[in-house]
């Protein structure tokens, strides 16, 4: 009883610093909204296969909420199984290339010498790599038709950013008594980065995955619309506007939803996410939860 009255409040705790920004709150609300949507409401909207020749480009009514698309599907249930597969591939990305340049840029400050020149040179000869035009090629020599490797590959591109931010954030708090503390009583570098330097930087850290996962977001979209990516199941808010551009839907005076309704979902997914980040400081940073 003792462990689930602390769970509630804690979590009672972080809605109200969610909330004590409203932009912040409103953010939180959004990515939960969308959240809703791609993982829970599939199960209640299943996805319109059927074509229907009469119904084509219908507006919207109480049968299609956002009208239908050039095969006369429902756009709503395309957004409701769309958004799904754009998400996940969203958070492994900015998952796995925070956890590669929190390791790098940690290791790469802490240790020093040799290891901070390794790393910082191959961060410096990664970031000249044009991601887009790699991403292209890759697409032509791999079939990137699964989410996890389109994650990987997403991330293994994006994190040599976040590592040199880590590496400053780092070379500054190594500084702190706290940490010089720690070194002089023989305290090894596993304790030093993850109990003295990284719960400093969760705030940070926090913020740094969301915008990987904004750009991870962008980068997908861009490989379904121009066709070098192709996912199993052909649902995906990338591939509604792909399909919508491929099939003119823009020469129909009646199409409007149809690409803007895939568009627009991504759009406010964006926002709310890069709107969250504006609580995410006071939930992770102390010092400005103090006396709250």
């Amino acid at each position: 009883m003792n462990l689930l009255d602390s769970m509630r409040q804690s979590t009672l705790q972080t809605l109200r610093l969610l909330a004590h920004n409203r932009v912040g709150f409103a953010g939180f609300l959004g990515v939960v909204f969308f959240m809703v949507l791609a993982f829970i409401l599939p199960y209640f909207v299943p996805i319109d296969h059927e074509t229907r020749m009469s119904e084509i480009y219908k507006p919207p009514s109480a049968e299609h909420i956002l009208g239908t698309d050039f095969q006369g599907r429902d756009i709503w249930s395309l957004m409701v199984n769309g958004g799904r597969e754009v998400m996940i591939i969203a958070f492994l990305t900015g998952a796995i290339s925070t956890v590669i340049a929190i390791t790098l840029g940690s290791l790469s400050a802490i240790l020093g010498g040799l290891v901070d020149s390794a790393v910082t040179g191959l961060t410096d000869f990664w970031l000249t790599i044009p991601q887009f035009p790699v991403l292209a090629v890759l697409a032509g020599i791999v079939k990137l038709s699964d989410a996890w490797l389109l994650a990987l590959i997403l991330s293994l591109l994006a994190w040599p950013t976040l590592t040199r931010a880590i590496r400053s954030q780092v070379l500054s708090l190594k500084q702190r008594d706290y940490v010089e503390a720690a070194q002089s009583l023989g305290m090894g570098t596993r304790h030093i980065v993850f109990s003295e330097i990284l719960p400093n930087m969760m705030s940070y850290i926090a913020i740094s995955l969301v915008f990987a996962m904004t750009a991870a977001v962008y980068a997908q979209a861009g490989l379904v619309f121009l066709g070098l990516v192709s996912f199993s199941d052909n649902n995906n808010w990338g591939v509604t506007i792909s399909l919508a551009w491929t099939r003119g839907a823009i020469f129909f005076k009646d199409s409007l939803l149809n690409i803007m309704a895939p568009v627009m979902a991504i759009a406010l997914f964006q926002l709310s996410l890069v709107s969250m980040t504006r609580s995410l400081d006071e939930v992770f940073n102390p010092r400005l939860r103090t006396g709250r």
